[in-house]
């Protein structure tokens, strides 16, 4: 038995009804107390304290044609992966920042994001990186064991959308086309030894409050199956991206800044103890305004193409038709040139001037929660 039986018979626990009752239209009286509660209940379990962590994006090659990003299979996009002393530049780079918490993000792709090539980034950087995650395509039980025995930490793997209908329409080709298998992830990435799990949906693909509602069971299964481990939850928006995914016609479909602010305390009041993410996708007015009512882990500085802190692996900068690496007619010489990007950020203040906000705030910004030396004492 897995989440997907559970997810297929959509019974409501008494929790997710509750759940269901708190993203319901409120006022703005009724907000606010959210609001409080939340925060109340955020400084009991984490204090005031924001984790900063940064994503480092190793290659944007990818099998899969999703049609909401950036890395598509068919999107002719300046594509490139990092090699392992490209990769070790990057990490430098965000660790000269403060960083001391690092996600590797890998399009889907075997040919490129191999056997071992993961395991060998992590062994390269681990030495003063202690905390490292990884947010790659859905892999099995025993790869993950490898990952983890290399020194990873955390998984986060999005479902991107719980509704199976749209999830099939978006989905044309490559592996992700199988949604049972994505759903089933992190309960994988658990049996393979992982202490730090996060799930989130992509926010604008699919009514927000059912998807809200599937994210919310989804949480509830983890946190009685995989009890070993914490769980993060993350509520990315769409944004802007190379292949111009329009929003579809039916404004339920997008989360409102009102709405994410509601979706975050509720998360909070429901499942006190789960960590809560918001991105640079975000803007700068909305994600100053989270900071004190629940959030623990915000991202700063991020850039969304492989090499995007340093300029690395501009120099083999190619185009992949078909699964195949092909050359440009010209190579790309200026700096200007670079892999493209998965997404567009919003905030693009500096880690520097994110911790100072969050000081600011009355809260420590922590860069470092974790030493592989803890398991040693």
């Amino acid at each position: 038995m897995s989440f997907v039986d559970t997810f297929n018979a959509g019974k409501a626990s008494p929790l997710l009804k509750k759940f269901e009752q708190l993203i319901a239209p409120k006022s703005g009286a009724e907000l606010e107390s959210m609001a409080v509660r939340s925060q109340s209940l955020t400084r009991k379990h984490f204090g005031k304290t924001i984790r900063l962590y940064a994503p480092l994006y190793v290659s944007n090659e990818c099998v899969n044609n999703c049609s909401y990003c950036g890395f598509s299979r068919d999107n002719p996009i300046l594509r490139t992966t990092l090699t392992i002393p490209q990769v070790v530049k990057e990490a430098r780079h965000l660790h000269a920042l403060g960083f001391r918490n690092i996600l590797l993000v890998a399009g889907e792709h075997p040919k490129f994001v191999s056997d071992g090539y993961l395991q060998a980034c992590i062994d390269a950087i681990k030495s003063f990186i202690p905390t490292v995650a990884i947010e790659v395509g859905p892999m099995e039980d025993h790869q993950y064991g490898e990952l983890v025995e290399h020194g990873a930490e955390g998984l986060i793997v999005y479902q991107e959308t719980y509704h199976r209908e749209t999830y099939a329409q978006l989905h044309t080709a490559g592996p992700k086309k199988n949604f049972d298998w994505r759903l089933e992830c992190p309960e994988r990435a658990y049996a393979g030894g992982f202490r730090r799990i996060g799930i989130g949906a992509l926010f604008g693909l699919a009514d927000w409050k059912r998807e809200a509602l599937a994210l919310a069971s989804h949480l509830e299964y983890l946190y009685k199956h995989c009890w070993k481990a914490s769980f993060n939850v993350s509520f990315p928006r769409m944004r802007p991206y190379a292949g111009n995914y329009q929003y579809q016609a039916d404004p339920s479909l997008i989360l409102n800044d009102r709405q994410f602010v509601q979706l975050l305390c509720a998360f909070r009041i429901c499942f006190p103890q789960v960590g809560l993410v918001v991105s640079t996708r975000e803007p700068a007015e909305l994600r100053d305004a989270l900071l004190p009512l629940g959030v623990t882990h915000m991202s700063a500085g991020s850039q969304t193409d492989p090499g995007g802190y340093t300029g690395a692996g501009t120099d083999d900068l190619h185009l992949t038709v078909k699964g195949r690496r092909v050359e440009l007619d010209s190579p790309c010489t200026t700096k200007q040139q670079r892999a493209t990007e998965q997404f567009t950020i919003d905030d693009n203040r500096s880690p520097q001037a994110i911790a100072e906000l969050i000081r600011s705030h009355g809260y420590d910004p922590v860069w470092k929660d974790w030493d592989h030396g803890i398991l040693n004492s």
